[in-house]
């Protein structure tokens, strides 16, 4: 078995990260540095497909740059995403743009609109159509579990 510092990352390792990620303006979008390190299973899917195949090969220790297309990313925007909802159907409740809101199944959306009958809500994640960048650094590699 070979020393844990000398492991490359292969799809089926748990692995744990610290990383930023920034939009190619170089504004932060999220980060955990100087928090608990992100922990997941290479190549299950539970991350975005860009940041999951940009770990493989990396070493406990190594930092990496990674950017990231959109598609391979939150996918581009969507119009169909972008719906017109009745006004009525928020209940009276105050809307105003920029607001967050979520339909009685799950899904998540922001306000972009507000007429007297229909409010404009877009569920495209605000990170669709953004090509990302991500510091990545190997905390630690845990094998194949």
């Amino acid at each position: 078995m070979s020393d844990q510092n000398e492991h490359k990352v292969i799809k089926g390792d748990t692995i744990s990260v610290y990383y930023t990620g920034t939009l190619d303006d170089g504004s932060i979008f999220d980060s955990n540095v100087g928090k608990e390190p992100l922990k997941f299973k290479v190549g299950s899917g539970e991350l975005i497909k860009g940041f999951d195949e940009g770990v493989v090969g990396m070493k406990a220790g190594e930092e990496k740059d990674v950017h990231i297309a959109a598609k391979d990313a939150y996918g581009e925007e969507r119009k169909e995403l972008v719906m017109d909802i009745p006004t009525e159907d928020f209940g009276g409740a105050d809307i105003k743009v920029g607001m967050g809101v979520s339909t009685p199944d799950g899904h998540h959306g922001r306000v972009i609109g507000v007429g007297n009958k229909e409010i404009k809500v877009d569920f495209n994640s605000e990170l669709a159509g953004k090509d990302l960048n991500f510091k990545i650094k190997v905390a630690k590699i845990e094998g194949q579990g």
